[in-house]
């Protein structure tokens, strides 16, 4: 069975060495729909295979870590780094270039981490839209490939205004480092 919940959340980024002049050099934004896909072998009390109140609570604190921010891609230059940390109180800097296909493999890592508790789920699929008419959809290989970019918890970094939203601010930390 599949389980399907969607969220919303609007982030402006770069996607440097995009083919578009505009996406590679023009800071700009859109309005991201962002589905994450379980499949289900069994069904809990109540017969159901997650509460999706439950998927909420465990997925979109760190999905609304996006939403209203700027994605950087760490490796962008310090100038610009240090520029969007200055004009902006909602950043996060990530270890892979913001593109619909890296928040898709970035959704579906996340999601499988932090649902790894649930024993009878996993994650299917994210799929990222980042317009109407076009988006992502990342798979377990995607994650796992070297080709695509590693993602690595150490080298996330949030904003305090973000982090200051998670309620715990070592939440991050805690899910991917034990700490």
């Amino acid at each position: 069975m599949i389980i399907r919940k969607l969220f919303k959340f609007e982030n402006a980024h770069l996607v440097r060495g995009s083919t578009s002049r505009r996406c590679a050099f023009s800071l700009h934004g859109h309005s991201y729909k962002a589905e994450i896909l379980l499949k289900a072998d069994d069904f809990k009390e109540g017969e159901i295979a997650i509460d999706f109140s439950q998927i909420k609570d465990m997925l979109g604190w760190f999905i609304d870590s996006f939403d209203h921010s700027v994605t950087i891609w760490g490796n962008d230059t310090n100038a610009y780094i240090e520029a969007i940390k200055s004009h902006s109180d909602r950043w996060a800097i990530t270890p892979v270039n913001p593109s619909a296909e890296q928040f898709a493999r970035l959704f579906f890592w996340f999601a499988d981490r932090a649902l790894s508790a649930e024993r009878h789920i996993s994650v299917e699929s994210a799929i990222v839209h980042e317009t109407d008419s076009a988006y992502a959809r990342a798979f377990l290989e995607d994650v796992q490939n070297p080709r695509m970019g590693a993602l690595k918890p150490d080298e996330f970094r949030f904003s305090d205004e973000i982090r200051n939203g998670w309620g715990d601010r070592k939440r991050f930390e805690k899910l991917f480092m034990g700490n």
